[in-house]
């Protein structure tokens, strides 16, 4: 089958950063399914893994966690999926990637396309619309509030495609007062059109912007990007006894100076149900399913930016070189080969 991998850990501007290969067909273990590709999209773990995590001594690495396509055969202990089912998900970070005519993944993991949008629009969503997800739900726990705090979520980087989604996903399912944050004309006006109440400037310090518009300290903040910039900042600004979720890699990250507001710190990482096998490794199959019901009733919209061509490497080098760049919105996909 045709896919798309890497040999060598390389800068993106490199020749051989990423290659067109051919590899068997993989085969789906008991619990998964075999789907064909229809498109993928890019996060910020596909190149953080191209730049720093080389392939066996011989062998390439194919990248890619994000796809839509059809089952095309099940293992047999599978349940929930048959041969000609539209599905989407996000996959596992310690199997080969969705940059591939042919993948296989853990059915748990595993979520009904939404009917109402075609391929690329639905690769758009999976692996944000978890992570987002989990970090508002299961760690921000943004349904139990703050005592004496008017309920209210900074979400820092909010045109990126997590923020994107966490906006959305808050402005539906919860009575939160949203703050997003982006730095240019047309990332504020998309985060207003995903949802946001307020947008502030996240090139300029956020105590000071939070102050500045008058705003009430916030009970959560969801720092999606440069969170040790930041860090400083949402010490000073968020509520006493609130939460902070992070999902990016600070080198370091001294929370010393949250104690004396009580503030909890937590993780959120989409992979780690399916990196322990987790007794609640479903329920990603769930939360998938719910979203993509939320999609279809037209209260969620995709976070597609746009479609950059066919699966193949020269195309997705412009997109990880894009993403790179840290100057995207939203999602960028590949659909075909």
């Amino acid at each position: 089958m045709r896919a798309v991998g890497y040999k060598t850990c390389l800068p993106i501007q490199h020749a051989e950063a990423l290659l067109d290969i051919e590899t068997p067909a993989p085969v789906p273990g008991p619990k998964d399914l075999l789907v064909e590709i229809r498109a993928v999209s890019v996060n910020p773990v596909d190149a953080k893994v191209r730049r720093g995590v080389a392939p066996e001594a011989g062998s390439a690495k194919i990248l890619g966690w994000d796809a839509a396509g059809v089952v095309v055969a099940t293992g047999s202990e599978t349940s929930l999926f048959k041969a000609g089912d539209e599905v989407f998900y996000a996959g596992a970070l310690t199997r080969p990637g969705t940059n591939a005519e042919f993948h296989v993944v853990d059915e748990r993991l595993v979520g009904a396309k939404p009917r109402s949008l075609n391929w690329a629009e639905s690769a758009a969503i999976p692996l944000t619309a978890i992570t987002a997800w989990e970090a508002l739900f299961d760690r921000l726990d943004v349904k139990r509030p703050v005592s004496g705090i008017a309920p209210s979520i900074l979400i820092i980087g909010g045109a990126g495609g997590v923020g994107s989604m966490a906006i959305q996903l808050a402005r539906q399912l919860t009575d939160l007062t949203i703050i997003a944050t982006a730095s240019r004309p047309e990332t504020q006006d998309w985060v207003r059109s995903l949802g946001a109440h307020h947008v502030l400037d996240h090139s300029k310090p956020l105590a000071q912007e939070i102050a500045a518009q008058g705003l009430a300290a916030p009970s959560f903040v969801f720092c999606t990007t440069q969170t040790d910039q930041h860090l400083a900042s949402i010490v000073e600004l968020i509520a006493p006894q609130g939460r902070l979720c992070v999902i990016d890699d600070p080198a370091t990250l001294d929370i010393m100076p949250f104690k004396r507001k009580s503030i909890s710190v937590h993780w959120e990482l989409m992979f780690t149900r399916s990196l322990f096998q987790t007794p609640d490794i479903q329920a990603q199959h769930a939360l998938l399913n719910e979203v993509s019901r939320l999609v279809d009733a037209g209260a969620i919209r995709t976070t597609l930016s746009e479609t950059l061509g066919k699966i193949n490497a020269g195309n997705l080098k412009t997109a990880h070189a894009l993403l790179e760049s840290g100057s995207t919105k939203g999602k960028l996909v590949l659909e075909g080969f």
